[in-house]
């Protein structure tokens, strides 16, 4: 007698394959009229579907409940039937396994992906954020900025700014990840000039472009807020563009 799965050859009697272990058809009674479907060999296609959104953690109990079933089956002199379900049981995670294979290696990196935009934006939000802190200080100060070697601690005690806002989320919680540019003292300036930009400085950096941090972003640039308030996320190669020093104020 031969297996119908591997082909081995058995001896007249076995149930079981004795090289895969594959239920031998010739011994799988024909099921009588009121035979109950195996339970089983139920359990095992739902968990063989479910290995497709489990990432295969059912598989394997899916291939050992479709052995079992089609053992039982094949002892019950057919009481049981099922021998489909059990076998779909355990086809299903072997066949799906290379469209899984193949869904994750497309989907992983736009995940990825999706993840650095929204720390991007997280970070663009804060750094928005301060720069309307800023705007809020200056026109109860004259127009004047915070000075550059506290405006940290001026903009949390005067502008009610709390410290998360400072922390980009690509660093440890109670980082400082944003630095004001020293070149300007007022806010009547060009509104293209930066105003706050990214760096590893710390609590009051302030500085130029040469503190510029594009580390937290994989090296692809870093979000810059600028006088008027908006922030955009500049590409490293268009770093150079920035304007840092400016040109006139409005007393002039």
């Amino acid at each position: 007698m031969y297996c119908s799965k591997c082909g081995a050859e058995n001896t007249e009697g076995l149930q079981l394959c004795s090289a895969c272990g594959w239920a031998l058809a010739s011994q799988l009674a024909e099921p009588t009229p009121d035979a109950k479907t195996s339970g089983l060999a139920i359990t095992a296609l739902v968990l063989g579907i479910l290995s497709i959104f489990t990432f295969f953690l059912t598989a394997l109990p899916a291939i050992i409940f479709g052995i079992i079933a089609l053992v039982k089956i094949g002892k019950s002199s057919g009481k049981l039937k099922g021998i489909g379900l059990a076998i779909a049981g355990i086809a299903t995670p072997a066949a799906a396994l290379p469209i899984v294979s193949m869904l994750a290696a497309i989907l992983l990196p736009a995940l990825a992906r999706t993840k650095t935009v929204a720390e991007r934006l997280v970070c663009a939000t804060n750094m928005k954020g301060l720069a309307m802190a800023t705007r809020i200080y200056a026109d109860d100060y004259d127009d004047k900025l915070p000075t550059a070697d506290k405006w940290c601690d001026l903009l949390i005690t005067y502008a009610d700014v709390g410290e998360n806002p400072f922390c980009c989320r690509e660093q440890p919680e109670g980082s400082f990840s944003y630095a004001l540019n020293k070149n300007i003292t007022s806010m009547g300036v060009e509104s293209d000039t930066v105003l706050f930009f990214e760096t590893d400085g710390g609590r009051n950096a302030a500085g130029g472009p040469e503190m510029l941090a594009t580390e937290r972003h994989n090296g692809e640039g870093c979000n810059v807020a600028f006088v008027d308030g908006s922030v955009k996320f500049v590409k490293t190669k268009d770093l150079g563009s920035l304007k840092w020093v400016p040109e006139t104020t409005k007393d002039d």
